[in-house]
């Protein structure tokens, strides 16, 4: 469902602006520890998270900017000095961060993106591995989410395959010994009064011992539709 246009939304944009990364501006949030989460939403993880780590530099990606208002506007409200904004594609970030800047990237219920022509969409698909190799520093990590077992079986698949070292992975998360630690999303919060099942891993790159191998844009064998839950 597409959201409302939100009233207002270019002065409501304009009075948060402190909050938008700026490459000039912002050259300190390049110092490490920097991690960066794609696709904020409302921004209820990301802003919690910096709440809980002061110390930690974070930046929150999201492409529509009626969703991202409200990510910002929480974040002002809440004065998270340690947290900025980009409202951009996944696929833009390597024309505006630095190669390896970031220690680590969230992806939290993202788009399964299930019809099979669509896969190339999915931000674990080979190409946006390729992003996130650029992007990551030696032994950064991504840490996924999600409640699509068909997505996740894709995401473990192409992570393995192309470079990166899986750890720390359940189907269900909120019974695991990571728990302790999650921070529940908005999705996270309605699935689990769903009694859906989260699945969650962690995909480490390995420090490098010379030039990266390249990420092969052959089809994956994993690369069709993944079934649409029923509603």
């Amino acid at each position: 469902m597409r959201m409302r246009k939100k009233k207002h939304g270019a002065e409501r944009i304009l009075a948060c602006a402190a909050l938008f990364y700026n490459t000039d501006r912002d050259i300190s949030f390049l110092q490490p520890p920097l991690r960066l989460e794609i696709g904020c939403g409302k921004g209820g993880f990301i802003c919690e998270a910096a709440r809980r780590e002061p110390d930690v530099h974070f930046i929150a990606v999201e492409k529509i900017t009626d969703v991202i208002l409200l990510a910002m506007e929480r974040a002002q409200r809440e004065n998270l000095t340690n947290l900025r904004f980009l409202n951009c594609d996944a696929a833009k970030l390597t024309d505006i961060l630095p190669p390896h800047c970031l220690e680590r990237i969230y992806l939290n219920f993202s788009d399964p993106w299930p019809k099979k022509g669509y896969y190339k969409r999915r931000l674990t698909y080979r190409g946006f591995l390729d992003i996130y190799r650029e992007l990551l520093c030696d032994n950064g990590a991504i840490h996924m989410k999600t409640d699509n077992p068909a997505l996740f079986d894709f995401s473990l698949n192409e992570l393995s395959e192309n470079g990166f070292l899986l750890q720390n992975v359940t189907r269900d998360l909120h019974n695991s010994e990571w728990e302790n630690d999650n921070i529940h999303t908005e999705y996270e919060s309605l699935f689990a009064a769903q009694g859906i099942k989260i699945n969650r891993l962690e995909a480490v790159l390995p420090s490098s011992t010379g030039p990266a191998a390249p990420i092969s844009d052959a089809i994956p064998e994993n690369q069709a539709a993944i079934p649409e839950k029923d509603t």
